[in-house]
């Protein structure tokens, strides 16, 4: 099986964009919407719907809510219990909307695995660390917290969509801060 350049990138695209629902779910679905609507990347056959105007606004409207929902104290970690789901479900959504020219099975295990596998281990490390702020701060530190994760995941989209490898080396480092902070704990822990 040969895979042509515009395979490549539309897997870097789906991976980045995946990173990006790890912080904000709708953050990335929005400028995927924006960015189909625009023709700036294809989308996958059945997933063209989402360049419409009435998804752009649907999902405008709800990547506002949900920003501005994580600055409410204790609503934030309550939308993060629910929030790992569908960070899997929106990661392995944008993978296969952006993935092209690959068979079903394998597009599909692949959005699963890589798009569901990294929203969902990303946005676990982001509750974790607000659950870690709010047991410490008594939530004082989570809109800082919000603010960060907005403003990456705002980011990973914009360059997921526009410079894919970029992305993809972003999200290395990511899981690599993620990797020694969790080491760290578990260090600290184990002193105790």
């Amino acid at each position: 099986m040969s895979i042509s350049p515009e395979t490549i990138f539309s897997i870097l695209v789906g991976i980045g964009l995946a990173a990006s629902v790890g912080f904000r779910i709708f953050v990335p679905l929005f400028a995927l919407s924006l960015a189909s609507y625009f023709n700036v990347i294809p989308l996958n056959e059945s997933w063209q719907w989402i360049g419409s105007s009435s998804a752009i606004v649907i999902l405008g409207v709800a990547t506002l809510v949900e920003i501005f929902a994580y600055f409410i104290p204790f609503l934030d970690n309550l939308l993060d219990t629910i929030a790992i789901p569908l960070a899997a479900f929106a990661g392995t959504a944008v993978m296969v909307a952006t993935v092209s020219d690959l068979d079903p099975t394998f597009t599909w295990a692949l959005a699963i695995i890589a798009g569901g596998g990294t929203a969902a281990a990303i946005k676990g490390s982001t509750s974790t660390t607000r659950l870690a702020s709010t047991s410490t701060t008594a939530g004082i530190a989570n809109p800082i917290i919000s603010t960060v994760e907005t403003g990456t995941s705002i980011v990973m989209a914009v360059l997921a969509i526009f410079i894919p490898i970029i992305a993809i080396i972003l999200i290395l480092i990511i899981f690599w801060i993620l990797f020694k902070v969790f080491k760290l704990f578990k260090r600290k822990k184990l002193n105790k």
